[in-house]
């Protein structure tokens, strides 16, 4: 089975979610809060196993900017300033099945 595909990525600002939409008929509603939190970039996630930093505060960050990454993923702005994170797709599906 071929792997989901992002069809459309929607980012609401008033209510601080990203809608995506995969080719699998999923819907996930991520909101911004998590997507800062859980940034898979090494200044979130660390270097190695252990080394996660939790990531606290960001109740009311925005996404400011949104750029692809090739065919495979999107850098995600905050308005924290922090941009150093690719979301894959694979990874945007993962938090979007445990988004709450």
């Amino acid at each position: 089975m071929a792997r989901p595909w992002p069809e459309q990525l929607r980012f609401s600002r008033a209510d601080k979610v990203l809608h995506v939409a995969f080719d699998d008929g999923k819907r996930f509603a991520i909101p911004f809060q998590t997507l800062r939190v859980e940034s898979p970039s090494a200044e979130v996630q660390g270097h190695g196993p252990g080394e996660k930093r939790i990531v606290t505060g960001k109740e009311n960050v925005l996404v400011t900017a949104a750029e692809p990454v090739g065919r495979y993923a999107v850098r995600l702005v905050f308005d924290d300033g922090h941009d150093s994170g690719l979301f894959t797709w694979d990874y945007l599906y993962a938090l979007g099945e445990t988004a709450h």
